[in-house]
């Protein structure tokens, strides 16, 4: 092959096209939107729990609400499984669309339910059936937005497109962590407890309007095409219908489908405790002013985002396993100085957040890209979205029930040990698990 040749493959392997720009643009603002109307529960978390319980006791309150919001994660692998078959069947962007219009119409909901002295036992009963929707629609939207992600970027910037899925996520925790930090610094506290929460909530749904556009505007990847039309093609010549795509995951894939379950185990416990829930956390645990904690968790966020898109282009160049064995092997080391200086100070709290947040920049820049470089195009929003749900709903959405029990028992001395676990099974699966840079997808 000529030097011109190989320099011709390698930016073509290397620069992502016009229509590449565009689907990152698109699927990332859009699954910011998702994100935002997920996130937004957990900030206000603390304010509005009383609204739907009996009132008396503020911790009983706090823990159905966080009971609420783990019961939600519970229908992330039934949307992973239902979402991601259907991303697999009729296409990422229909999938992507279907998704978005859940979590917006649950997010209104939310902010429009009577609280429990006007409506009794039907507020909390609305608000989990609310939640519930709104996890069936986050078990489809991993899946679906990471495989769309991926299969729209060029050979050797997988990890970087990829990235912007992590990068969303963040956006939407962001916004979600300053819309919170805005109207508790700015409103009385009664307003925040009265009506601040409320309008949150439908800001989040009108947010989902933009989104809904976005996402019906872009084109479907050529991937999804090529095995849509080879799926047909087998078909036809079979005459026999073409299995599940949960079937053919776990069936013909079940090394990936594991592998993926274990790469998610310490990522989510610890990007939930960090990203979405230290707030909370350090509020209830240390009694500092939530807006002072929010304001601590939006600036680690906000640093995350911006060394996100480099931490990709990291993994593009070294490879997945050391970035992600760094941020496992680095949380089993801070984990104990992190909750043991946690003492209720501004400056101590946000140098927390920071640290830990540069950790998981090892995770959140692989974890689209190791997953969707698992499975196939024809099983690829599935074998991401479902392994990933199931991991989600056992480790990530138990973590602050789990955290806040600890805390209200007098056990809070334990949590560091809890995430050190957590790191240390991190770092067994991702020194065991095979190198996946460079590897060719279909």
């Amino acid at each position: 092959m000529s030097e011109l040749s190989v320099n011709e493959t390698v930016v073509h392997q290397t620069k992502l096209s016009a229509r590449g720009r565009k689907a990152i643009i698109a699927g990332s603002i859009g699954n910011t939107v998702e994100w935002v109307d997920w996130s937004v529960y957990t900030t206000f978390s603390s304010v509005f729990a009383h609204h739907f319980f009996p009132a008396g006791n503020e911790i009983a309150s706090l823990l159905g609400a966080l009971a609420i919001f783990a019961v939600g994660f519970v229908m992330r692998p039934v949307g992973a499984a239902v979402l991601g078959a259907y991303a697999d069947r009729h296409g990422r962007k229909k999938g992507l669309v279907l998704t978005i219009g859940m979590m917006a119409g649950a997010s209104l909901v939310i902010g429009l339910i009577p609280d429990f002295g006007t409506i009794g036992v039907l507020a909390p009963a609305i608000l989990f059936l609310a939640r519930l929707a709104q996890g069936f629609s986050a078990g489809g939207e991993f899946g679906s937005s990471s495989a769309f992600l991926i299969e729209s970027a060029a050979p050797r910037r997988r990890a970087f497109a990829g990235s912007w899925q992590q990068v969303s996520v963040g956006a939407g925790i962001l916004i979600a962590s300053g819309l919170g930090a805005l109207i508790t610094s700015t409103l009385p506290k009664d307003a925040v407890d009265a009506w601040g929460w409320r309008a949150a909530f439908i800001v989040c749904a009108l947010l989902g309007v933009v989104g809904l556009w976005l996402r019906s505007s872009v084109e479907e990847t050529d991937s999804f095409a090529k095995a849509k039309a080879a799926a047909e093609e087998t078909v036809a010549q079979s005459a026999r219908p073409a299995r599940g795509a949960v079937f053919t995951m776990f069936v013909k894939h079940p090394g990936a489908t594991l592998r993926v379950f274990g790469v998610t185990i310490a990522g989510t416990l610890l990007y939930y405790m960090w990203a979405s829930y230290m707030p909370t956390y350090a509020a209830v645990s240390t009694h500092i002013p939530l807006s002072q904690a929010l304001t601590a968790n939006f600036i680690g966020v906000l640093i995350f985002l911006v060394l996100l898109p480099f931490a990709g282009l990291l993994s593009d160049k070294i490879g997945r396993k050391p970035t992600m064995t760094a941020f496992a092997g680095g949380f089993l080391v801070f984990a104990w100085p992190a909750f043991h200086f946690l003492n209720g100070s501004f400056p101590t709290l946000l140098v927390i957040q920071v640290i830990g947040m540069v950790f998981l920049l090892g995770y959140s820049a692989n974890c689209a890209v190791i997953m969707a470089e698992q499975f196939p195009a024809a099983i690829r929003a599935t074998g991401i979205g479902l392994p990933y749900a199931l991991a989600v709903a056992l480790f990530g959405g138990t973590a602050p029930y789990i955290t806040t029990w600890l805390t209200s028992s007098g056990l809070g001395g334990w949590v560091w040990l809890y995430c050190a676990i957590a790191a240390a099974i991190g770092v067994v699966v991702y020194l065991t698990m095979p190198e996946t840079k460079g590897k060719e997808l279909d």
